[in-house]
C-alpha cells in the first residue's frame, strides 16, 4: 500500500503519496501564477522541482516575481544563451555575462556580433525554450569538472575550482552542455518563456527579462550611457591588472601580492575623486551647489568627506547638509502599502522649507538649519549657516538627483554626483558579482558594527531598502555630471572576513537562513583578505571600522 502524505500546500491541506515530485505537485498551482513556478520551500528549506516530497510538511512555491525565483530564473536564461551561441556557431564560441543595465544584463561575445547574428540567437533560444528541455542536476567529482571546463577553454571555471576544497561539485545539464552556477536552477528551459534581448554593440548585447520591480512586462531598452562607460572603464583596467574573475583574485593573494593590489586600487579610485574635485574647481565661478546620491551602502559619507577635502586643497570651502534633516514630523510622514511610514518617498521631506533655505544660502542670507530628531519625529532648530566667499554648498540625500528638487536654481549652478559600488569582478565567465550583493555585505557589516544589528534583523529590511532605490535613486542616475564607482576589485575577500561569521549566526530556522547560505557559498569562492594595508581613509574603512572620518 502506498504511503500517503499530509501537506500544506500553499496554505492549502492536501494528501497526496509519497515521493511525488515538487513539479508534479506544483502543476496543480500553476493558476495561481503569473509566471511559470521555477522553485519550491519545503519547510524552511528552498529545494529545485525535481526534488521529491517524502513527509508531511508545508510547501510554498516561486515564480519569477520572488527575489530568489528571479535570480535562478536569470540563471536560467544565461544557460540557454549559452547553449544557443555554441549551437549556432561552434562549442568554442563563449559569453561572458558583464554586469547589469538598465532593467537587464550586459553580456559580451568571444565573437564579433552584428544585429542578424543576435536575432538568430534568440530564435534559437525560442527553440530551446519550446522544446521545454530538462536542466538536470548531477554532482561530479571536482578533478572530473576541471578536466571538463578545461576542455571546453572555460578557464574561469578550471580557476575557480582550484580554489575549491570540496570533493565533489555541482553542476547542470543541458543538453550536451555542462555548466556551474552558484545557486538554485529551473527544471527546464520551459519555464523561460518570458525574455528579450537588444543589440547594443559589436561587443555585446542586453538580456532582458521581468523584474520583482517590473514583472507586468518587458520595458523597452533604454540606454544609461553614462553607466555603461563608468563600467567599461573599471573592467578595462581589471583586464589590463589581469583580474577579471575570482580565480585572479586568489591568485593574486596566495602569491603574496595583495597590498600591492589594495594600494594600486586605492590610489586609483582617490584619484578619480580628485579629478571630480579639479573640474569643480575649474567652474567655481557657476558651481554653487554639489548634489550627491546613490543607492544604501555605497560609501556616500567617505565619498563626501574625502571630496571636501580635495575640494579645501583648491581654496574651497565646503559646507555640508543632509537632507534627512528635512524630514517633515512624524505626523504627516506618508505611510506605505503596511501603513507604516516611508521615509523614503520624495513627500516625506519638507520641500518648501528645504528649497527656500537653501535659496536664502545662496543668496548670501543666514537661515537656521533643522536637525531631525529620530527619536521625536520632530525638527529642531539648533545651527546657523551662511555661505561666505569660497564656501561651496554640498547636499547629500536620496533624493538629490531628483530634479524635483531646488528647480528655481540654474542647472548650471549644481554639479551632480551619483555614487555606487559598481563591481567589477565576476566570478567566473558565467556568474556575475551583483552589485548589490556586494553592497548588503557591506550593509550586514557597518549595521552589526555600528548599529549593533544582528544579520537577520538587515536581511529582513533589504528588500525595502531595494524598493526604495529602485523608486527613488535609480530612475535619475543619469542626470549625474559624474558617476563615482565605490567600489574596491579586492573587496569582497576583506568583507568576507568580516562578514562570514555573521552569515553562521543565522539559525536554519529563520526565514532568512536561506539568504545567508547563499552568501556564505558565494564568499566561499574568495581567499580570505586581510585588512591591515587598507588606509584610513578608504571607502571600506566606513563598512569595516578603523576610518579616518567615523569614530
Amino acid at each position: 500500500m502506498t504511503d500517503k502524505l499530509t501537506l500544506n500546500v500553499m496554505g492549502k491541506t492536501m494528501e497526496v503519496e509519497s515521493g511525488i515530485t515538487l513539479q508534479e505537485l506544483s502543476k496543480k498551482f500553476r493558476d495561481q501564477f503569473s509566471y511559470p513556478i521555477v522553485l519550491a520551500k519545503i519547510d524552511d528549506n528552498y529545494r529545485e522541482l525535481h526534488h521529491t516530497v517524502t513527509h508531511d510538511c508545508k510547501i510554498e512555491f516561486f515564480d519569477l516575481t520572488s527575489r530568489i525565483g528571479n535570480r535562478i530564473y536569470i540563471h536560467g536564461l544565461v544557460y540557454v544563451s549559452l547553449l544557443a551561441v555554441k549551437e549556432l556557431f561552434g562549442k568554442a564560441k563563449d559569453l561572458r555575462v558583464q554586469h547589469s543595465l538598465d532593467k537587464g544584463l550586459y553580456i559580451e561575445t568571444s565573437f564579433p556580433l552584428n544585429e542578424t547574428k543576435l536575432g538568430q540567437i534568440k530564435e534559437k533560444m525560442q527553440e530551446i525554450i519550446k522544446e521545454d528541455m530538462p536542466i538536470t542536476r548531477v554532482n561530479v567529482e571536482r578533478k572530473d569538472a576541471m578536466t571538463y571546463f578545461g576542455k571546453m577553454n572555460d578557464l574561469s571555471k578550471v580557476g575557480v575550482m582550484n580554489y575549491n576544497t570540496n570533493t565533489t561539485v555541482t553542476l547542470y545539464r543541458l543538453g550536451y552542455l555542462y555548466n556551474y552556477f552558484y545557486n538554485y536552477m529551473v527544471p527546464s528551459t520551459g519555464t523561460l518563456t518570458h525574455f528579450d534581448v537588444t543589440y547594443l554593440n559589436d561587443r555585446g548585447f542586453v538580456l532582458q527579462f521581468p523584474t520583482v520591480y517590473h514583472y507586468g512586462s518587458i520595458e523597452p531598452y533604454r540606454h544609461h550611457k553614462k553607466m555603461y562607460e563608468v563600467y567599461q572603464e573599471c573592467r578595462d583596467w581589471a583586464k589590463i591588472m589581469h583580474l577579471e574573475n575570482a580565480s585572479d583574485l586568489n591568485l593574486v593573494v596566495s602569491e603574496g601580492r595583495i597590498g600591492d593590489l589594495i594600494r594600486m586600487d586605492e590610489t586609483l579610485q582617490s584619484h578619480k575623486l580628485l579629478s571630480v574635485a579639479k573640474q569643480i574647481f575649474e567652474k567655481k565661478n557657476t558651481i554653487k551647489l554639489i548634489l550627491l546620491s546613490g543607492p544604501s551602502s555605497s560609501g556616500k559619507t567617505t565619498t563626501c568627506r574625502k571630496l571636501k577635502m580635495y575640494l579645501k586643497s583648491f581654496g574651497l570651502n565646503p559646507k555640508m547638509l543632509s537632507m534627512d534633516n528635512y524630514f517633515v514630523d512624524r505626523d504627516k510622514t506618508p505611510l506605505d502599502e503596511e501603513g507604516k511610514p516611508d521615509y523614503e518617498r520624495l513627500d516625506a521631506i519638507d520641500l518648501t522649507l528645504f528649497n527656500d533655505q537653501i535659496s536664502s544660502l545662496l543668496k548670501g542670507e543666514e537661515v537656521l538649519l533643522p536637525h531631525y530628531n529620530f527619536l521625536l519625529g520632530t525638527k529642531e532648530f539648533k545651527e546657523n549657516m551662511k555661505l561666505e566667499k569660497n564656501d561651496i554648498l554640498m547636499i547629500e540625500g536620496l533624493h538629490a538627483l531628483n530634479g524635483a528638487i531646488l528647480k528655481d536654481i540654474p542647472r548650471n549652478q549644481k554639479f551632480k554626483l551619483y555614487v555606487s559600488a559598481l563591481t567589477e569582478l565576476n566570478v567566473d565567465n558565467h556568474n556575475r558579482i551583483s552589485t548589490t550583493d556586494n553592497r548588503l555585505l557591506r550593509r550586514i557589516i557597518r549595521d552589526n558594527r555600528t548599529r549593533g544589528y544582528g544579520v537577520e534583523k538587515t536581511l529582513e529590511s533589504w528588500p525595502m531598502v531595494r524598493r526604495g532605490e529602485e523608486k527613488y535613486v535609480f530612475p535619475y542616475q543619469d542626470e549625474a555630471d559624474y558617476i563615482f564607482n565605490s567600489a574596491l576589485i579586492y573587496e569582497i575577500g576583506v568583507l568576507k572576513t568580516y562578514v562570514e561569521p555573521l552569515l553562521y549566526a543565522v539559525p536554519n530556522s529563520s526565514s532568512n537562513y536561506e539568504e545567508a547560505k547563499r552568501l556564505i557559498n558565494f564568499l566561499r569562492m574568495f581567499l580570505p583578505i586581510p585588512s591591515e594595508d587598507i588606509p584610513k581613509d578608504s571607502i571600506l574603512r566606513e563598512f569595516i571600522g578603523g576610518s579616518c572620518f567615523h569614530s
